[in-house]
Order: structure tokens, then sequence, then C-alpha cells
């Protein structure tokens, strides 16, 4: 049997090439997933006092948590109050332009809060926030 060249250009005009859709599906990808602004949780639910005068901070990048019994957490490790200034000068390197945004539990003493300021002072920031629940 003898074919038509009709017959074949339409054979090759059924295969699609999925080539490049795959490769720019594959790029938008990388794109999202390095434009991707992740979120950082301490890693302690921590229960903020009300402040009837509260800002909101926006682009916090260092956040350290201080729970009810002291205990102080930075991206999710519980660590000591000497390693503070080490994670933050750490943390530093990655974001220059950071804020330490300290969210202390209600129960938190004034003592730990003020030793983790003072090493995040000793880390060369200066920017410090006390994380609030607003009052409406």
């Amino acid at each position: 049997m003898r074919r038509s060249p009709i017959s074949n250009a339409v054979a090759e005009e059924e295969d699609i090439n999925l080539t490049p859709m795959l490769d720019v599906v594959f790029i938008l990808l990388i794109f999202f997933i390095v434009t991707a602004n992740f979120i950082k949780e301490p890693g302690l639910e921590v229960n903020r006092p009300d402040a009837e005068t509260s800002n909101i901070q926006e682009n916090a990048a260092i956040l350290i948590a201080i729970g009810a019994t002291n205990d102080i957490w930075i991206d999710g490790r519980r660590i000591d109050v000497r390693q503070v200034k080490a994670n933050i000068t750490k943390l530093l390197a990655d974001n220059p332009q950071g804020t330490v945004v300290i969210q202390a539990d209600e129960k938190a003493t004034a003592d730990s809060i003020i030793a983790v300021m003072d090493q995040s002072r000793d880390a060369g920031v200066y920017q410090i926030s006390l994380a609030a629940e607003p009052k409406f």
C-alpha cells in the first residue's frame, strides 16, 4: 500500500512536542521558589501582652521568642542566653538590614528580656522591638 504525502503530514502534526512547555514550567517553578518570602517562626507559641500603642513592624527578619519559663527560642531551636549574640550574627549575615523582634510571654521576667536585648545590641542590632497584641 502506498500512502499519500498528505497523510504523512497529518501524522507528523499529531505529535506535540512538550519539551519547551516543560522548560517554561520548570523555570517558573525555580523563579517562584527563589523569590518566595518564607515566614520565619521562632518555634514557640507565646502569649503576648496587650498594648494600646502597638505598631505593626514590617520586615522583621530575626524573631526571638521568650517563653513563660524564660526559655529562649530562635528558628525553632531552644538556645541559651549566651548563644543569642552568635545566632543573631549568623542571621544578620543572611539579611544585613534585619531587625530583631522579641516575642516575650506575659510571664517572662524583665531580666531575660533585657539579657536578650543586650545580646542583640552586642551583635550590632539596635532596632529592637517587643511584640504585643494590639487592643482594639
